[in-house]
């Protein structure tokens, strides 16, 4: 056997074990399951913009893989525990009902009728919690469950001052789901760009976005969309635009950007050079390099993007190294900080105090040498910390 074929190998049976390693995404418990309130650290309301079909034949996923030709709408209330590990996404196994004590929990589901009533009801969130909404686009092979919780892990490990919602698109939560998941990002691009327009004619003040693997590509379409319309930033509304582990082709990436433009807001693309769920899907699209493990950060932040390399930090995913960005206590602080500070306060270039004194904390926190590089368009600066 070659090594390029052991590497192939290494790489798909790792994916296969993570892919195994989670429940049958169930999202609601079959009975309450009651706990004191001194368990519960808080209760997020996470809204929810899908262009998945409404689950039928296991209603407690609320909704599956199948896509739907229009967007539904709805709210998930989640409670986070009290013994909660920041950088972590506490769940039961398998089918079990979840302990609210122990797990993140979905106690309640709330469905609009439509596009209007969704728009009400979030425009009076963002008005009451400050004026500002985060949207979260998750990656490949998430069920609705998945998005709900990582959106809700984000929104409480950074302590997100405004209305978090999620777009999930129709993945199907299988790792062999790849070619159907990328079409399914595909159809769900002016469904993208419909959720952001609407967020916009909202009185928020900061839409800012968090995209991850394949969300990415869905992202940067609705980016795309935008600009050829002339409206690239939503009518200046347009905050933080983050893209994590992106899964696009490097060159299909610049195109985008160039059609784009020049970002005004701060614009940031998160990459590993130990990405293995990006080593696969480089060589499933004919070992061409993706924007999330590609070595050249300079090239990239030619094109007005902020790279922030994260190879020599510690992932929290079982060796794939593909969520650093939320499953890393100090990297989810560092991205905390900065989303505190609303888009248009926010300088280009990084505060390097601010960078040291979590760079302290990056090396407590790996026990070892860390390096933190970030490429911006004009400078390149580096964090160095021992254990």
């Amino acid at each position: 056997m070659t090594v390029r074929v052991k590497s192939v190998v290494a790489i798909t049976f790792a994916l296969l074990v993570a892919g195994c390693a989670g429940n049958t995404h169930d999202l609601l418990n079959k009975t309450t399951v009651a706990v004191p309130a001194s368990a519960i650290a808080a209760t997020h309301e996470i809204f929810v913009a899908t262009t998945r079909r409404k689950a039928t034949k296991d209603p407690r996923q609320v909704f599956d893989g199948d896509r739907s030709l229009t967007t539904s709408f709805a709210r998930v209330d989640v409670t986070v525990p009290a013994s909660h590990q920041v950088g972590a996404i506490e769940r039961a196994k398998g089918s079990a009902n979840s302990n609210p004590a122990k797990d993140f929990t979905a106690k309640d589901v709330t469905y609009y009728e439509g596009a209007p009533q969704f728009a009400k009801a979030v425009g009076a969130d963002i008005a009451m919690r400050g004026d500002r909404a985060l949207v979260f686009v998750h990656g490949f092979n998430n069920g609705f469950d998945d998005g709900v919780y990582r959106l809700t892990q984000i929104a409480h490990d950074t302590k997100y001052p405004g209305t978090p919602v999620l777009f999930s698109w129709a993945s199907s939560a299988k790792t062999t789901g790849y070619i159907y998941d990328k079409d399914s990002a595909n159809a769900a691009r002016d469904d993208l760009e419909a959720t952001l327009r609407m967020l916009a004619k909202t009185r928020v003040k900061s839409i800012d976005i968090i995209a991850h693997s394949m969300g990415t590509w869905l992202t940067m379409e609705a980016l795309r969309q935008l600009a050829i319309t002339g409206d690239r930033d939503l009518g200046g509304k347009l905050g933080y635009v983050i893209l994590a582990s992106p899964d696009i082709d490097v060159d299909v990436f610049k195109k985008q950007m160039i059609r784009y433009g020049k970002p005004d807001k701060p614009f940031a693309v998160l990459l590993s050079g130990d990405d293995r769920a990006l080593k696969l899907s480089s060589l499933i699209s004919g070992d061409k390099p993706r924007v999330g493990d590609y070595g050249n950060a300079a090239d990239l932040a030619s094109y007005g993007v902020s790279v922030v390399d994260l190879t020599k930090t510690k992932g929290g995913d079982g060796g794939l190294n593909h969520a650093k960005f939320a499953d890393n206590p100090i990297l989810v602080q560092l991205l905390g900080n900065r989303l505190r500070t609303p888009a248009g306060l926010a300088s280009d270039e990084p505060d390097p105090a601010q960078l040291n004194n979590i760079g302290q904390g990056l090396g407590k926190a790996v026990g070892s040498v860390a390096e933190v590089v970030i490429t911006t368009p004009l400078k390149v600066l580096t964090i160095v910390t021992g254990g």
